[in-house]
């Protein structure tokens, strides 16, 4: 079927450049193709000392994941397709080993004067996407793009108006379910320094006679008095406005969701209800200080394309954590995901550059972000400085970094960070106690040369719980434009409630090693490491899921044509 679409592309542009070639007194119009390539080939070393025993350390012992895009232009038509490969792949689900190929989205998309026309596959999204966002995360195997049709028209230059209606891609297929909305905006600028962007969404899902009927025969064997009437289509509606002023922004956004049967946080089946879901964040800049502040609402706001959908399946509505992404590897070991049922996420961010120091070439960080149960602060005193358990606070952090530029060759970089994290929640380990974690970091870059640099950085996790204390260290050097290397290690130094060494015995010292190499020529850049990962929650783009261990050599390639 690809090849049969490829060539149907080829042969459409061929017809057109023909066509224009036909008439001699116009311009000729030339097509262009562009698009890119990416792959992960993996390598599987089973090691039970650190967890890495899924399906491809017993059996594949390789995996092979593949993507080809395609895209042709002319005369205002774009044509797009991409081929996608799995090979005995642990990408869609890390406990499979999934195996197929074909044909992952294609589309054909016509730009007008003031209208753009979409059938096929496509993604968008609707205000920050909390009531709707198709799109696609690589990273973690995430498909969200919409098969159908998508009407993009600006009727005026500040105004635009989008509608759509499809089903939700799954690997290579679509769900059952059909999905429809539509959403407008419009900028207004009142004065050379305040302008206002109001806007509102309306999505609908509905259910297919199949799903309709095993949610009947569940609700059939509850008791008489649990049981309910579920519906066919469940509606989602939000309004929201971004406000300039001078250098403040302040975005809000309050979004509905009519009643339906959802599954609760004990994983019963269903229960039947409404849900909402509020955000809203104040930012403000100006030389050598920023800030930003977020704050968001949910009360039983799952919205997928179906209620039998858990974690990260059908998801139609985008609601990432309201906490920090952190990059660092020790950083990053707990991270906090949202929780549909119920929550009150909070953020804030400082930067701060002294004026006092030459050239601002010191500067300053702070964020806090918490992560409670809905409902949690009506009526409760929160201290900010108490690290003891709290079982009703899902997720807390404070992360401070100061760096510092004393010369063209040499930057420093130093940090603290605390992060109070509900380990029963977020991994489902019923047994294990909270996780308060206290870590350290630095980062110290010199350069020999303008294209060389020698990079280091360390982290020290401390902490009782989970799998006790961790030392990472990293050396990385940099031939600009075109070479990287690297070597580290991450040391599990003192043991945790979850890895306690057997009475009379001596805790072992278990590393994750981790040696890297990238070469970039012009627009392609190889990859190869040898990778020894501890298993936990990995988040990408705000989404977020536990994985296993993974032991054993990664190859990359990715290329833009």
């Amino acid at each position: 079927m690809f090849r049969k679409l490829l060539l149907s592309i080829c042969a459409v542009g061929i017809i057109f450049s023909a066509n224009s070639q036909d008439n001699s007194d116009k311009k000729v119009e030339k097509g262009e193709f562009s698009g890119n390539f990416q792959t992960t080939n993996q390598f599987y070393m089973k090691d039970s000392s650190i967890g890495a025993t899924t399906t491809q350390y017993q059996k594949q012992l390789s995996s092979a994941d593949a993507w080809l895009l395609l895209n042709y232009k002319y005369a205002g038509y774009t044509f797009t397709a991409r081929y996608d490969l799995f090979n005995n792949s642990p990408l869609l689900n890390p406990q499979e080993a999934y195996t197929r190929s074909g044909l992952g989205m294609y589309s054909v998309r016509k730009d007008m004067e003031n209208m753009t026309i979409t059938a096929g596959y496509f993604y968008d999204q609707f205000a920050s996407g909390m009531v709707f966002r198709s799109y696609e995360d690589r990273n973690l195997g995430l498909d969200f793009a919409i098969q159908g049709a998508h009407i993009k028209y600006r009727p005026t230059e500040n105004t635009t108006i989008k509608a759509f209606t499809g089903l939700q891609k799954f690997r290579f297929d679509l769900r059952p379910m059909v999905i429809k909305g539509v959403n407008a905006e419009h900028h207004l600028d009142i004065t050379d320094n305040f302008s206002i962007e109001p806007g509102a969404s309306f999505v609908n899902r509905t259910i297919d006679n199949e799903t309709m009927n095993v949610m009947a025969a569940s609700i059939n064997n509850y008791e008489l008095s649990k049981r309910f009437y579920p519906k066919y289509n469940v509606f989602v509606y939000n309004v929201y406005n971004t406000l300039r002023y001078k250098n403040v922004t302040w975005y809000v956004e309050l979004a509905q969701k009519t009643p339906e049967a959802i599954i609760n946080p004990n994983n019963d089946l269903m229960e039947l209800h409404a849900g909402k879901s509020y955000l809203t964040s104040l930012s403000y800049s100006t030389k050598g200080f920023g800030v930003n502040m977020q704050y968001r609402y949910i009360d039983k706001f799952s919205f997928r394309t179906s209620p039998l959908q858990t974690q990260n399946t059908g998801m139609i509505a985008y609601l990432p954590s309201v906490t920090r992404q952190n990059v660092y590897r020790l950083l990053a070991r707990y991270n906090a995901f949202t929780q549909e049922w119920g929550e009150n996420g909070l953020q804030l961010e400082l930067s701060y550059k002294p004026k006092a120091l030459k050239k601002h070439q010191t500067q300053f960080n702070f964020n806090a972000s918490l992560a409670t149960p809905q409902g949690y602060f009506n009526g409760q005193t929160i201290n900010p400085l108490n690290f003891k358990e709290d079982p009703n606070r899902f997720f807390r952090e404070y992360y401070f970094e100061g760096q510092h530029k004393f010369n063209k060759k040499f930057k420093l970089l130093m940090g603290y960070q605390i992060i109070n994290y509900n380990q029963r929640l977020y991994e489902a380990k019923p047994t294990v106690p909270y996780v308060i974690a206290h870590t350290i970091f630095g980062e110290a870059t010199y350069k020999f040369t303008p294209t060389r640099s020698l990079r280091m950085e360390s982290q020290y996790l401390q902490t009782n719980q989970d799998l006790g204390s961790f030392v990472n260290g990293l050396l990385e050097f940099n031939m600009a434009p075109h070479y990287s290397f690297s070597c580290g290690d991450m040391v599990n130094v003192k043991p945790g409630f979850r890895n306690q060494p057997e009475p009379g015995k001596a805790f072992k010292l278990v590393h994750y090693w981790n040696v890297f190499m990238a070469v970039t020529q012009k627009n392609t850049r190889f990859t190869a490491g040898y990778i020894r990962q501890v298993e936990g929650v990995n988040c990408t783009g705000g989404v977020c899921r536990v994985e296993p261990a993974f032991s054993g050599v990664r190859l990359t390639l990715t290329t833009n044509f």
